[in-house]
């Protein structure tokens, strides 16, 4: 069963931030509470928690996973971009978004689409968020916590932990800016096409 971890949104516990990071560290699946409603994370590498956040959440290899950092500074390496995409990702964040893009050789190839060798980045305006990834010292990879057959993503800790507990390493306990998912935003194309419209607005 999951370790369940109360975490103060304001000011974040330290020790309970390095046991999140420490269980990342070890190959260990976290659910944590975003600006945009909880999330599944991993390390970059971790084929394993890949597979796992895909069978708890029934997602098939098209799936777009996204890189949740702290900063553009991570974020820069890991991602294709062009003026105006920087431009814009840099307007926008940290918030509730995520855009899709070019990933680059730093990018494991089990964690890009496929077809496209796209993947999801996202930079959270979250303090319990940017705490873990500060502390991993790398950026997550990561899925919007949204249950097979549902439309809006968990929002709250216990209920997580009571449904997928017995298939998670941890489960922080936050509250959620908005329990709406991101708006994801293509900029593969050279221009700005919203895939799906959530909680940020352009």
């Amino acid at each position: 069963m999951a370790r369940y971890l109360d975490i103060h949104p304001v000011d974040p516990q330290p020790r309970l931030i390095n046991q999140v990071a420490e269980t990342l560290a070890v190959g260990g699946v976290i659910a944590y509470p975003t600006d945009s409603g909880y999330a599944l994370g991993c390390s970059l590498a971790n084929k394993d928690g890949l597979d796992r956040i895909r069978q708890i959440r029934q997602l098939n290899k098209r799936h777009h996973f996204t890189l949740v950092c702290s900063d553009f500074a991570q974020l820069g390496p890991l991602v294709i971009v062009d003026n105006p995409a920087f431009r814009m990702i840099k307007q926008l964040t940290p918030g509730p978004f995520t855009f899709i893009l070019k990933g680059t050789k730093q990018v494991p190839r089990m964690t890009l689409n496929p077809k496209k060798h796209t993947v999801g980045a996202r930079i959270p305006d979250h303090k319990i968020t940017q705490a873990i990834v500060q502390a991993h010292g790398a950026p997550l990879l990561s899925s919007t916590l949204i249950p097979p057959g549902e439309e809006e993503p968990m929002s709250e800790g216990w209920e997580i932990q009571d449904r997928y507990g017995h298939l998670l390493d941890v489960v922080v306990e936050g509250p959620v800016t908005l329990p709406e998912p991101t708006t994801v935003v293509d900029l593969t194309s050279g221009e700005a096409e919203i895939r799906r419209q959530g909680a940020g607005q352009l």
